[in-house]
């Protein structure tokens, strides 16, 4: 087991991913091979810990994954690396209906069994800070709590509360100044995006130093190490069972696509418009004998060749959708490869680019793909947030029982499909939504495939039957 840490909140805006990125890269250069991951269905986050690390890092989300589930993954993802980095998400409690820990940072700490460094903000405050933090170590008696760090908070101020906040129980690991040139932009998904950075690389290192500077790293990487040796002397037999399980199923599900020699080839949108993507969802097309092959909607002029089926992730094509209607060429090689019936799966921004037209974020309605015979609009509020469970209103070709996603979007649609329902958990509420017939699949949720592995057999499977119907 190598050590893991977690830097939670006590929400959001207090600072997460500025320090989680600082600490990667602090750590980074002193030799040591990480493995990020982001608590929650987030895209973004992940997408900065890439950019520190250079690989692409992975989701913990206990609503998507039952605990035993999440854990071996956790495990087995972190094999050959020194140090696991997970960032929470929102504040550390918060979880489904914002009523229970359930799908919380908390809970995903219970799941992997790592410590947690609590970051406090300190902005405006002093004493208070230590109730705060009595708070969050009595709330659940099996907290995971080990330090604390106050983020905008003065060095002055900060050594004045360590006695203060060590008398809770905890190791006090330093402040972090307010600093405006360390800070990330927002706009209404969470952070921008990473390339939208000016010289991220430099701004990193900024951070790093800072960090260096104010917060005790090196105490942070003893917590780490020590807990996991604690947690490795009292290691249950259960996980390796459940990880040969998980590796068993994988193998199996993999041996079923892999016969041909050929391996089955899906167009894969990555650009600037189209860039949220699970990691795990990828991972486990490829363990199918899937190659992915990336296209630019934006740049390219047509569907990549001997292609099987196309997926069309989540973005921000409303920030680009005049580029997206200026290229015809792809929209016309997206508009037949649909007509031909070749297998999609297009979700939120990519449900979007399918639409007749789409508003972009200047306020003008652009003529896209027109496969959605349909418009699509802003509404200026969040849409349908959060979790859901979703089944088929009819028997699926790709959907026998039930998965697992999200929705989170300010834009509409005129026709959101009625083939699925989602259901919120721990409510009554209930909608229809996605379009999905013999295996083209588009609406507003985000899938997580790991929730029902099923799901993207039975999806590659439409597009091995497409493939033999063409050649």
């Amino acid at each position: 087991m190598i050590p893991g840490i977690l830097f939670a909140a006590a929400s959001s805006g207090c600072g997460k991913t500025t320090i989680t990125c600082g600490a990667l890269r602090a750590w980074q250069r002193k030799g040591l091979k990480i493995k990020a991951w982001k608590c929650g269905p987030d895209y973004i986050d992940p997408m900065f810990h890439k950019q520190v690390l250079g690989i692409p890092g992975g989701n913990l989300d206990s609503f998507f994954l039952s605990k035993e589930a999440l854990k071996a993954q956790y495990q087995q993802k972190n094999a050959g690396f020194d140090l696991a980095v997970m960032e929470g998400v929102m504040g550390y409690y918060d979880g489904l209906g914002g009523i229970s820990t359930q799908a919380s940072t908390y809970e995903v700490a219970q799941a992997a069994d790592v410590p947690v460094i609590l970051i406090l903000d300190g902005k405006g405050a002093s004493l208070s800070l230590a109730a705060m933090l009595r708070g969050f170590l009595l709330y659940q008696k099996d907290s995971h709590i080990v330090g604390v760090i106050l983020n905008r908070t003065s060095p002055m101020i900060g050594a004045r509360l360590k006695p203060v906040l060590e008398a809770e129980g905890v190791k006090y690991l330093g402040c972090v100044p307010v600093s405006k040139e360390i800070q990330f932009d927002s706009r209404h998904l969470g952070l921008v995006m990473p390339e939208e950075v000016p010289q991220i690389q430099k701004q990193l290192d900024e951070i790093a130093d800072l960090l260096e500077e104010s917060v005790d790293l090196d105490g942070i990487l003893e917590l780490a190490r020590s807990y996991a040796e604690k947690v490795e002397n009292n290691a249950d037999a259960g996980l390796a069972k459940c990880q040969t399980s998980q590796v068993a199923m994988k193998t199996r599900a993999a041996g079923s696509f892999t016969e041909s020699r050929n391996p089955l080839r899906i167009a894969v949108a990555r650009d600037e418009a189209f860039c949220f993507y699970y990691q795990e969802n990828m991972e486990i097309l490829e363990s199918l004998g899937v190659e992915l092959i990336p296209f630019s909607p934006i740049h390219d002029q047509e569907l990549p060749a001997k292609v099987s089926g196309v997926i069309l992730g989540g973005g921000y094509p409303e920030n680009y959708a005049k580029a997206l209607s200026e290229n015809t060429s792809m929209l016309a090689s997206i508009r037949q490869a649909w007509e031909n019936k070749m297998p999609f799966l297009a979700e939120c921004g990519g449900f979007l680019y399918l639409h007749r037209e789409l508003e972009g974020s200047d306020g003008i309605f652009y003529p896209l793909a027109g496969v959605i015979p349909d418009k699509a609009w802003k509404t200026n509020r969040l849409g349908r947030f959060g979790y859901i469970t979703l089944t088929p209103d009819h028997p699926d070709v790709c959907l026998t029982g039930e998965i697992k996603g999200h929705e989170f979007h300010y834009w509409e649609s005129g026709d959101c499909g009625t083939c699925w329902t989602a259901k919120k958990p721990l409510s009554d509420r209930s909608w229809s939504c996605i379009h999905s017939e013999q295996g083209q699949i588009a609406g507003f949720p985000h899938l997580y495939y790991p929730s029902a592995p099923e799901f993207a057999e039975q999806w590659l499977e439409m597009c091995r039957k497409w493939s033999r119907t063409v050649s």
